[in-house]
């Protein structure tokens, strides 16, 4: 049992598949009281109930990360049920992929709102409480596209490389109350992520490259759980990781 995760109260967003559901799972099992966010609330209401009954403590809060006041309801109910908020994950995000020529400007401010603009909301509703507590972790999710550019990717690179900015920012700024700051950069992980590219040629071509390689949504709880483990005073400000069969 991961001694530095038990009692701690985490709060993440896009919980209801993928990413943030597998982390949700290995944190609860860890013994921390977990607050889950997310759009689709029956997914939501499912996995805490799920986690509820396996003698942990979970509450789902419908969140659309675009919303600022639903962002900090999240944030909000986390306090006002267990008397802070330990952990903020910002892992809610969208990739819908395609070259800049097409022209899928909707696509392009959804992408800047949730994955780029969630991650800020998080962050304001936050940090005000890990202040008074003098102690926090952020855990801010990036991806490999934020350290480099993927074909017909430029958006997406472009949010997922500010998210790596932001959080240095963060890091910086924070010293003084003892909070710390962690990026984790995924490669191909199975999720839902890959199903939110519209445009027909990209999706076929992204699904075979993740038949052909993605690993388990669990690499990525794992790489969460590890970082917030750490003893206080040890800030693991940034995990990158690709499957072993992954090249770009």
């Amino acid at each position: 049992m991961n001694s530095n995760i038990k009692g701690k109260v985490i709060a993440i967003t896009g919980a209801s598949s993928g990413l943030g559901e597998a982390a949700a799972r290995l944190l609860s099992a860890h013994g921390a009281h977990l607050v889950l966010g997310a759009r689709r609330t029956d997914r939501l209401q499912q996995l805490a109930d799920e986690l509820n009954h396996s003698g942990q403590q979970a509450i789902a809060i419908a969140t659309d990360v675009t919303e600022r006041d639903q962002v900090k309801r999240l944030v909000d109910t986390a306090v006002q049920t267990f008397g802070r908020i330990d952990v903020m994950v910002n892992n809610a995000g969208l990739m819908p992929l395609s070259p800049l020529e097409r022209l899928k400007l909707d696509e392009w401010d959804r992408m800047i709102d949730v994955n780029l603009k969630g991650v800020l909301y998080g962050i304001a509703a936050a940090l005000p409480h890990m202040q008074r507590q003098m102690s926090g972790q952020f855990v801010n999710v990036s991806s490999v596209a934020g350290h480099k550019v993927m074909l017909n990717g430029a958006v997406y690179s472009a949010t997922k490389h500010a998210v790596r900015a932001l959080s240095e920012g963060l890091r910086q700024e924070t010293k003084a109350w003892n909070i710390r700051t962690t990026i984790v950069s995924p490669g191909a992980v199975d999720s839902e992520l890959k199903g939110s590219v519209t445009e027909q040629d990209i999706a076929q071509g992204m699904r075979d490259f993740y038949q052909a390689v993605a690993i388990p949504a669990a690499s990525f709880a794992r790489a969460v759980a590890f970082a917030i483990d750490q003893p206080e005073d040890m800030d693991v400000n940034e995990i990158l990781f690709r499957p072993t069969r992954q090249v770009p």
